[in-house]
């Protein structure tokens, strides 16, 4: 992939999980009064704004691998449960409260494309990004 290619995939990456993580704190303290139980739907709503920001900032700071996996990762985190408690109503989990809501709002809706956005560009960017093999001029002697 090229340098300008590689950049643009990952701008993209990091604007995606901006969206996320604004929507997620935006919404925070409505789901804390919606799914007040265990540790509550706010505070894990703002644990997810935090990855999402603090993946971004790594992400665009390094472009690398591990970056890119990780922004994957933190993505699908909050898209897994996104499509979950909205097509399942899912029990409280121990700490984790139920936060099944089964309507899509136009943030939730943001939030939601975003983080899947998110997972694609950051898989294909953690493939393109793989270790290139050392090519023969470049070995040491």
């Amino acid at each position: 992939m090229s340098r300008v290619g590689e950049l643009t995939l990952r701008v993209l990456v990091v604007a995606a999980l901006a969206v996320d993580c604004v929507v997620h704190v935006q919404l925070a303290d409505a789901m804390q009064l919606a799914a007040p139980g265990g540790i509550g739907g706010g505070t894990l709503f703002r644990a997810q704004a935090i990855a999402a920001g603090l993946a971004a900032v790594i992400l665009l700071a390094t472009g690398r691998r591990f970056a890119y996996i990780l922004a994957a990762v933190v993505a699908l985190s909050a898209f897994v449960p996104v499509l979950l408690y909205t097509y399942v109503a899912v029990p409280t989990l121990g700490p984790i409260p139920s936060m099944y809501d089964p309507t899509w709002s136009d943030k939730k809706l943001l939030s939601a494309l975003a983080e899947g956005l998110a997972v694609l560009l950051a898989t294909i960017g953690s493939i393109a990004t793989r270790r290139r093999p050392v090519s023969p001029r470049s070995r040491p002697r």
